[in-house]
């Protein structure tokens, strides 16, 4: 488990991190998620101790990480994968760190088969691809077995398949009890691995909770209804609250504000045939954008129109 507790963290005039607190828990696939500029890696950096707190705390397994006797059987973590030796191969790279925390040699030869590099372990790690440096990484992160693992952006330069490979990696650790904490800038695939999210803006904290009552809170109560008595219906369901509208043609109505089981029951009990009930939801993509619209650091401007008349236009002859 990861706790960080009102956490602070300033840069000179700068406030990367403001009172921050949440809790990432073992079992689930925590999902990381904020704009440029939001705090996520200064708070990552916090969590494995390469950055101290100016104050508030985080502990990971219920102490600080500098305390950890052994921290890679602890914490396994990718915050740069290019963060290696360039000369040493890939198996060396991995034996530098086995050696120094006490993992014996055959930890290697499993980590490197588990990320599809067994193939290429004796190879120069500066010669590899970005995703193969990606791959590389993960398994350093994982030499130690570790109960507690942290990847940032982990699918940063791997191919469709990798992709595919990291996503259900991520599910199995979770699956085995571990805490899986991963931020990405591609929100369709934490879409697609997370059940729980922190979101972060201008270093405070935005939300705490999970993808689908993120999508849910963004997306409001929102149903498309298709009925052959369309207009009979919409006159039955307007109340406080609730506002209807045509759809898509006549038999279709778009209502806010109601459940689509609610309104089922009540096209019952009028005797009125219902031929669809489809509730809406937003992307997390555009829950996304809509929870940090307020927290973009930089927001992209439109180019201004260019005045008539000046445009040259360019012929070939």
């Amino acid at each position: 488990m990861i706790v960080v507790e009102h956490v602070t963290k300033n840069y000179g005039k700068k406030t990367a991190v403001n009172d921050l607190s949440f809790t990432v828990r073992p079992g689930v696939v925590t999902g990381f998620l904020g704009p440029n500029g939001a705090g996520k890696s200064t708070t990552m950096r916090m969590i494995v101790g390469l950055d101290r707190p100016d104050t508030g705390s985080v502990t990971v397994g219920g102490k600080p990480y500098r305390d950890h006797v052994a921290p890679l059987h602890e914490v396994g973590a990718l915050l740069e994968a290019r963060a290696i030796h360039p000369g040493r191969s890939a198996y060396n790279h991995l034996l530098a760190l086995a050696t120094t925390t006490g993992i014996p040699r055959r930890r290697i030869t499993e980590v490197l088969d588990l990320v599809g590099l067994s193939t290429v372990g004796r190879k120069r790690a500066g010669a590899f691809s970005l995703g193969m440096g990606q791959r590389l990484g993960i398994a350093a992160a994982l030499l130690g077995d570790p109960d507690v693992v942290i990847l940032d952006e982990p699918v940063n330069g791997l191919d469709p398949e990798g992709i595919v490979w990291i996503r259900n990696l991520l599910k199995s650790l979770a699956d085995e009890g571990r805490t899986v904490f991963v931020s990405s800038h591609l929100i369709s695939e934490i879409a697609l691995v997370a059940e729980h999210l922190i979101v972060v803006g201008r270093g405070e904290l935005i939300a705490d909770t999970s993808v689908s009552e993120m999508q849910r809170a963004a997306s409001g109560v929102v149903v498309r209804v298709r009925s052959p008595r369309a207009s009979e219906l919409a006159r039955l369901l307007l109340d406080d609250g609730v506002t209807v509208e045509s759809s898509g043609g006549p038999s279709e109505l778009r209502v806010t504000g109601l459940e689509a089981a609610v309104i089922g029951d009540r096209a019952l009990a009028a005797g009125l045939p219902v031929h669809a009930l489809i509730p809406t939801e937003v992307s997390l993509e555009q829950a996304f954008m809509q929870l940090t619209h307020d927290s973009v650091e930089y927001e992209p401007t439109a180019p201004a129109p260019e005045p008539a008349g000046t445009r040259q236009e360019v012929t070939s002859r």
